[in-house]
């Protein structure tokens, strides 16, 4: 197999799963803010971990309007995860005063329903409309670099799953040097890094079959173990912002909430060195 036909049809797939999003978006279906956001990811990822495949400005310029598209998605998904953290957090404690249920929940619903309106405002605009346009003839016929295009695909694929590799490697090696000021963002940097591995892999399943996949599999898990601890260290700092303003009386309450979060947070970056020994073994 040709390389451009390989990626031509990584892409197409991952363009037919955020076109197919946008009516479940519009109508607010539960989860389909989340799954447009992460299909917009996986088409950046894929367009950037095969960029010498693609022409380069056009690929770049895409890549420009699917970030744009993605922090659109974020916002609106970030506040959704934030509601129903909180409310699972809250469901594990008797009589929780209404202005802590306003604060965390209220608070996080409100956000979610005024940034879905702004995702909706801007599907109506003419930026998605040129960016959908885009990706709906890339579905067939994306600009690929004719050269490389042309290139047996495994050769082509390999390359990007061995550079995208070593780039994970690299943040994990540093990572036990850290300064603890910087730990938390160099672990959030491993977790991004250790995503585009796992979507370029995914790509490249159909070409380089058990290899990509069971490393792609690797990458997911250290992915999501970054993401719980991720999501812990946000919600127990939302929550010290929320306390920072409260009466006494709810203190305690907010103290116990924050503690859990820590707690979860440790919890998930304990599991974080067995979820990252597979990238050792790294050229």
């Amino acid at each position: 197999m040709k390389a451009g036909k390989a990626v031509t049809a990584a892409l197409g797939a991952d363009i037919d799963r955020l076109l197919a999003a946008e009516p479940d978006v519009r109508a607010d279906i539960y989860d389909s803010v989340h799954q447009m956001r992460v299909a917009t990811r996986r088409l950046r990822s894929v367009l950037r971990s095969y960029r010498a495949v693609f022409d380069t400005e056009r690929a770049a310029a895409t890549v420009t309007e699917l970030k744009w598209l993605a922090d659109l998605l974020g916002v609106a998904r970030d506040a959704e995860v934030r509601a129903e953290r909180f409310t699972d957090l809250l469901a594990a404690h008797d009589n929780v005063p209404d202005e802590v249920t306003a604060a965390l929940v209220g608070a996080s619903r409100d956000a979610y329903t005024a940034a879905h309106e702004t995702v909706l405002t801007e599907l109506d605009g003419l930026r998605y409309r040129h960016l959908a346009e885009t990706l709906d003839r890339w579905r067939t016929d994306p600009p690929l670099d004719p050269a490389l295009g042309r290139e047996k695909a495994r050769p082509v694929f390999e390359h990007v799953l061995g550079r995208d590799r070593k780039r994970l490697r690299k943040l994990v090696f540093a990572e036990p040097s850290a300064a603890p000021a910087d730990r938390v963002e160099l672990l959030h940097d491993i977790r991004k890094a250790a995503k585009r591995l796992r979507y370029s892999c995914e790509a490249a399943g159909d070409v380089l079959g058990a290899a990509a996949t069971e490393l792609g599999a690797d990458a997911k898990r250290l992915q999501t173990v970054l993401g719980d601890h991720r999501d812990a260290v946000e919600s127990r700092e939302a929550i010290l912002a929320a306390a920072a303003s409260a009466p006494g009386a709810t203190a305690t309450l907010y103290e116990l909430l924050a503690d859990t979060e820590e707690a979860a947070a440790g919890t998930a970056i304990a599991r974080y060195p067995a979820a990252a020994s597979f990238i050792s073994s790294a050229d």
